[in-house]
């Protein structure tokens, strides 16, 4: 396979005229020449923070808090969940799957609920779909043993010390939400050594120095924590101190589309264009532990080619800030994974 066009090359996505060349689902070559195609060509997004199964109640809990709308066990979410039958749960998670693929999405790493019946559920809805789902279990260590890894929803709503243990153990990622209404719970998750956190909307010094120097990656969702009145992220602090990655959230909250995050992020805080690419893509993918998110050889080839001569596109000086501030579902031409 040979994608030509302009190429956001490499970890800078350096611009360059030419062609990606293919095999066997492996980048060999990204060659500079000069070429017709006025295309984009770029890797495919990792959403590195979802939780799919909330499809069945987009926009459901207006004006409800944080903890009304999400918190375990009875938030309305989790009762909306319980209420639903698997096959609706099954048919709603895989609707918003093809949406995310449709649009450039790779791969994704979901905090999925409802145990071990919640992880064959997301299982059941990706069967045939080219996106890929790192899917870690909560609620219990058999749903982590059965997923991925473990996604915990806090260090204030449960002790997670065993859980963590066994994650470890069973050679698997934990990953687990902290500092999204408040620093309370960002010390007791940094006690667990995880993999990442997720949110870190309120982190005090000691815990951006900790974050540093014990090299913990941390995933944003800025739409979803305006959604919820609690504020935006620091991302220029955490940016320069360890790896951040990009994810939409809950379903229930937001359109899982990664083009709107990156808009979001980039016209709403002090990071470039360049690091929102950088946290839509490869940090993700490292996240996650994929081989992906770069357009380089020995790369997968997760790539993601833009329509440059669409009515929204033809014109650009600058197809970085144009991939992050502009580009949207209807300018994807192929997705190639």
């Amino acid at each position: 396979m040979i994608l030509e066009g302009t190429v956001l090359r490499g970890r800078d996505f350096e611009p360059v005229e030419g062609r990606v060349v293919v095999e066997d689902g492996t980048i060999v070559d990204v060659e500079e020449a000069s070429v017709e195609s006025t295309d984009i060509v770029l890797p495919a997004f990792v959403n590195a923070h979802t939780h799919i199964g909330d499809s069945i109640a987009k926009e459901a809990g207006a004006g409800l808090s944080l903890d009304d709308l999400v918190a375990p066990p009875d938030g309305l979410k989790h009762r909306l969940l319980r209420q639903a039958s698997a096959e609706e749960k099954i048919a709603a998670m895989r609707r918003s799957l093809q949406y995310m693929q449709a649009g450039g999405q790779a791969a994704f790493i979901e905090f999925r609920e409802g145990g071990v019946d919640g992880v064959d559920a997301i299982h059941r809805a990706l069967d045939g779909l080219d996106i890929e789902g790192v899917v870690l279990g909560r609620e219990e260590s058999e749903a982590m043993h059965a997923a991925d890894g473990f996604g915990a929803s806090g260090a204030r709503d449960s002790e997670f010390g065993e859980l963590r243990e066994a994650t470890r153990e069973a050679g698997k990622t934990f990953g687990i939400h902290a500092g999204e209404r408040d620093s309370d719970d960002i010390t007791p998750a940094l006690d667990l050594d995880p993999d990442f956190l997720v949110h870190m909307v309120y982190p005090e010094p000691s815990h951006l120095e900790r974050v540093e120097s014990e090299e913990i990656p941390i995933v944003v969702c800025p739409r979803s924590n305006l959604v919820t009145n609690v504020g935006v992220p620091p991302l220029r602090d955490l940016l320069d101190r360890t790896t951040v990655a990009l994810g939409t959230d809950n379903v229930m909250l937001n359109s899982p589309s990664m083009f709107r995050e990156m808009e979001f992020a980039n016209k709403l805080t002090d990071a470039t264009a360049r690091e929102v690419l950088q946290m839509a893509t490869v940090n993700g993918a490292d996240i996650a532990g994929l081989n992906a998110g770069l357009v380089e050889p020995g790369r997968d080839a997760k790539l993601l080619v833009l329509d440059g001569d669409s009515d929204n596109l033809t014109g650009v000086r600058d197809p970085v800030r144009a991939v992050v501030r502009r580009a949207g579902h209807a300018d994807v031409k192929q997705v190639v994974y």
